[in-house]
């Protein structure tokens, strides 16, 4: 049977937004939203530049806020002919706000972006630091949005998403009695929204970001994560006929010369194997309801 491989960037276009998010209204650091300037400048430049070069669409996900701050940049992208998707205001941890916050929120961005896309609502929403909150699948789904790109139920097939708000799941607290969080994992209750997996794997953010605090490095050599990238490539070609490898970008980190020269070479490499589609995500997602792209039913828990 051929092969038959989408591939995609979704590339995150968080600015200055994820710098002022700052939670507890501590003063953003001067210097982090230079960071974003050059994100939302140089960097989108460049990466605007490799696509051209490689006849790449790719999926941008867009915080309102910069949208707001940089559209002639974003007219860029939008001219360009890639696809904008949803990605917060700004950059606000999904899983902290109330339900209340989370719709403002939600209807802010999609009213922004619709506009400046000349009326075309957003079909994709990814949860700022992939940290989606139990209430947002079916936020998605009361406004119309088709598919996600936070989850990771699987990494190279897309799904219809479980909605964690209809699965129950009791957390272990210690304070308590052992006998009162000693439960398995409710069902599974599958929603409407469509799933593009995210994967940490993919991501440029933990290896090449550097930052003082948080789990991201910011100085692994960009040979160990081609390598990396190469050899998830390699094992989901090896085994399966049909997948998908969403590759998951920002300005502010893949504008840099050494990671721009990464994606060169691994952009070449994949384009060896037989079978390659660069697409944006909303095209995976057109190939998966349309039946054209196989993907997989993701099950689980009991029937509590």
């Amino acid at each position: 049977m051929p092969k038959r491989v989408l591939v995609g960037y979704g590339v995150d276009v968080d600015a200055v937004s994820g710098w002022i998010n700052t939670e507890d209204g501590t003063p953003a650091n001067p210097t982090d939203i230079s960071r974003g300037i050059f994100g939302a400048t140089v960097g989108i430049d460049r990466l605007l530049t490799l696509f051209a070069k490689s006849h790449i669409k790719a999926t941008f996900f867009v915080p309102a806020h910069t949208l707001e701050s940089f559209p002639s940049q974003l007219a860029k992208v939008r001219d360009s002919g890639h696809e904008l998707g949803l990605h917060g205001y700004t950059h606000e941890y999904v899983s902290s706000l109330s339900i209340t916050q989370q719709a403002a929120v939600l209807d802010k961005s999609i009213q922004v972006l619709s506009e400046f896309c000349g009326g075309k609502k957003p079909r994709g929403w990814t949860a700022p630091a992939w940290m989606p909150s139990r209430e947002a699948v079916r936020l998605l789904e009361e406004t119309g949005i088709e598919y996600d790109h936070s989850f990771m139920h699987h990494d190279c097939q897309m799904f219809r998403l479980p909605d964690p708000a209809g699965t129950e799941v009791k957390v272990t607290d210690l304070k308590g009695e052992a006998r009162e969080w000693m439960r398995p994992m409710g069902e599974l209750k599958r929603s409407e929204v469509v799933e593009v997996p995210a994967n940490w794997h993919l991501d440029d953010w933990p290896p090449f970001q550097f930052r003082l605090q948080g789990s991201s490095h910011g100085y692994v050599d960009t040979q160990v994560i081609e390598r990396l990238w190469k050899e998830q490539f390699d094992f989901f070609y090896r085994e399966y006929d049909t997948f998908v490898f969403p590759i998951s970008i920002h300005p502010q980190v893949s504008g840099k010369p050494q990671v721009i020269l990464m994606h060169e070479r691994i952009i070449q490499y994949i384009n060896s194997y037989e079978g390659v589609e660069w697409v944006t995500m909303e095209q995976m997602v057109d190939e998966f309801k349309a039946g054209r792209m196989p993907g997989v039913e993701v099950t689980g828990g009991v029937d509590l």
